[in-house]
């Protein structure tokens, strides 16, 4: 029923893809600050929007975009909604560091129903489409069905998490949940883009992720990838815009009991 808006999606995250690695490391990115110092954007990040509004515009006029950097665009109060976060890990880009995403998701009546996830350095793409399962393609390989990981001890657990852009002036930094819960798992790593730590979950990479205030377009792709993979996306609180934790049921129980 979406296989035409999952190609699209796949199609314009590779063609803005494509201008971020033809731009990674090359020195002339234009890197600016947005709400402080640690709130980055580059050149490369608007252009990759202008280009996916472009194409959206062209395809389906009568839908609506919300994009990281143009904000709500296109049809108001159309029941096709497209979330964009087009360069998702700017400041691995603007450091040269290779993980970063374009993350592009599809909402009919309010109800994510596709999602793409296209790491270009790496070439990897997470797709998922609802009721239709998640897979992963990578170099060129056909797609190949992923699940969530199913451990379930935190002691063999390796998580994933971030930390906000707000964190020198607010309390409510992540670090309590981090200092509680790290001597109680495997490993944690910090990766730098949500959008890839919840498609890492889905394949079974990472066990599992949660964060504070992040935004609708950091995560609405990767949260559909999850669940199709057979994992859950929690709401941790309503008070630090999108705050979430996702791995398999009975993971996210045991992380809850140290992140909250």
């Amino acid at each position: 029923m979406y296989a035409e808006y999952l190609d699209f999606a796949v199609g314009v995250a590779r063609e803005a893809g494509a201008l971020q690695t033809a731009c990674f490391r090359s020195g002339d990115l234009g890197v600016e600050t947005k709400s402080n110092a640690y709130d980055v954007v580059t050149r490369v990040d608007k252009e990759c929007e202008k280009l996916i509004a472009s194409r959206l515009a062209e395809r389906f006029p009568d839908h609506a975009l919300l994009g990281e950097e143009g904000g709500e665009r296109g049809r108001a109060g159309s029941p096709w909604r497209w979330v964009v976060d087009p360069l998702d890990g700017t400041t691995n880009y603007s450091q040269g560091l290779p993980v970063f995403t374009v993350s592009i998701a599809l909402q009919h009546n309010g109800k994510t129903v596709v999602g793409a996830v296209y790491a270009p350095y790496l070439d990897e793409l997470f797709t998922a489409v609802k009721g239709g399962g998640a897979y992963l393609s990578e170099h060129g390989h056909a797609p190949r069905e992923i699940r969530i990981s199913t451990k379930t001890d935190l002691h063999t657990a390796v998580l994933a998490t971030g930390f906000p852009y707000d964190k020198e002036v607010n309390e409510d930094n992540n670090l309590d949940n981090l200092s509680r819960i790290l001597p109680r798992i495997r490993g944690l790593r910090r990766m730098g883009s949500a959008a890839y730590d919840l498609a890492c979950v889905a394949a079974g990479l990472i066990d599992g992720f949660w964060e504070l205030a992040l935004h609708e377009w950091d995560v609405c792709a990767g949260e559909l990838i999850v669940t199709e993979a057979g994992g859950v996306v929690e709401t941790l609180r309503e008070n630090r815009g999108v705050s979430i934790v996702a791995a398999n049921r009975m993971l996210v129980k045991a992380i809850r009991q140290y992140v909250r």
